[in-house]
């Protein structure tokens, strides 16, 4: 079965089961927020250990709640929670993937957030605004990923530049210079196809002023903003600036710190990875803004907290939330995890003050960046984009793959 026609028929069977089974009402009688109670939370991999520090001293402050936090790989949940859709058995809250949020909205399972206890603007605009459908939210923003640019300094000025690449004809040139001047195999890492494509070229997108969908909510992939960012997208490969060839497990970092790719889009974690794995560029390597064309626009991910409608605990779920996004908790969880708060008052902290240079970019990015629209089709939504941009990776033409995209995704949205 296809990856379309596979998701397809998952989202089909819950929407059949919950019909079923009811699944979606109240949960039966609520618990009081001060009433003797445990909590269930499913949280994705590591993330979910680190939650555990913090659920402690949640419990601390409120021991009459117990919090059970649930492991789950990122390669499962999405299977995991469209089965306990299916049954009945969701967690009472979990942390949700923002490209999952969509689906989940669609098949009635979270419950909306109580915008007196959160308030949108207590949050940057896209961490929000990507939790929003019909005007209603249903996620809890509790930490975001931004893009920006990583680039080799020591190379750059091998390549004769000293400063980083501001617009796209900026990118190009330091791209053809890394290859032709500072002895890189390669100008800049962009994937050509296959699952994950998309997240390098939505910034180009982004960056032109278009979007994925129009105001209508129909898809606006056949745009001149569209065609222009697939255009520049392709640029690289016929250049024989990016490999053609997508190789499963790629390591990008390696590629970087041998020579070879000296420029690659990437979110916060890869400052970390960067000192831990590749000690010997240190003071070689920076992160600057993603390079403009009409503006320099980064998308957002991250993750952000849902209630289950089904919960039992629910305003004890609205108090484990407040206090996993309120400024001091989330300044702590960068801390642990090295993610970006999605409280725009967590970055006063001084955790987040004392970040440097390279936060500091993020930050910046967060401001401006845009969410990818809550769809309950994204997988395959994003399933065309991938196979549009395999196909001008290998030199089809853009104008000509943008109207094929547009078709292939009419019918998937709205």
């Amino acid at each position: 079965m296809t990856r379309t026609a596979k998701s397809v028929s998952i989202a089909a069977t819950v929407v059949t089961a919950l019909s079923l089974t009811s699944c979606g009402g109240s949960g039966g009688d609520q618990a009081a927020a001060d009433a003797k109670q445990t909590l269930t939370v499913w949280a994705m991999g590591e993330e979910a250990t680190r939650l555990q520090t913090l659920a402690k001293e949640f419990t601390g402050e409120h021991p009459n709640i117990t919090v059970k936090v649930t492991p789950v790989g990122w390669d499962v949940v999405h299977q995991k929670l469209v089965s306990g859709a299916a049954a009945g058995t969701l967690p009472d809250m979990a942390q949700m993937g923002s490209t999952m949020m969509g689906e989940f909205i669609e098949l009635d399972t979270l419950e909306p957030v109580d915008d007196k206890a959160f308030k949108k603007d207590d949050f940057f605009p896209a961490t929000w605004d990507g939790n929003v459908v019909d005007g209603k939210a249903y996620g809890v923003p509790w930490y975001a990923d931004a893009r920006a640019l990583y680039y080799r300094t020591d190379l750059a000025e091998k390549a004769g530049f000293d400063k980083a690449p501001a617009t796209w004809k900026d990118l190009r040139d330091l791209a053809a210079a890394y290859k032709n001047k500072g002895g890189a195999e390669w100008g800049l890492d962009l994937q050509p196809g296959s699952t994950g494509a998309w997240q390098g070229w939505v910034p180009f997108l982004y960056a032109t002023g278009g979007e994925l969908l129009g105001e209508d909510g129909k898809p606006a992939l056949d745009s001149p903003e569209t065609v222009r960012a697939v255009a520049e997208f392709g640029h690289y490969f016929d250049a024989g600036l990016a490999k053609k060839n997508f190789v499963p497990g790629h390591d990008v970092l390696k590629d970087f710190a041998a020579d070879r790719v000296p420029m690659f889009q990437s979110g916060p974690w890869m400052v970390q990875n960067i000192a831990e794995q590749q000690p010997q560029l240190d003071g070689k390597w920076k992160v600057a803004p993603l390079p403009a064309d009409k503006s320099s626009t980064s998308w957002v991910g991250g993750s952000s907290l849902v209630t289950f409608k089904d919960s039992e605990h629910k305003a004890a779920a609205q108090e484990f939330t407040t206090f996993l996004t309120t400024a001091k908790t989330q300044a702590k969880w960068y801390e642990i995890s090295k993610t970006l708060p999605a409280n725009k008052a967590a970055w006063d902290e001084p955790a987040l003050k004392a970040g440097g240079e390279s936060l500091a970019v993020f930050r910046k990015s967060l401001d401006t960046a845009k969410e990818i629209p809550p769809m309950a089709t994204w997988n395959e939504f994003s399933v065309q984009i991938e196979d549009a941009l395999e196909k001008v990776a290998r030199g089809a033409d853009p104008a000509a793959t943008a109207k094929k995209l547009q078709q292939s995704t009419e019918g998937l949205v709205g």
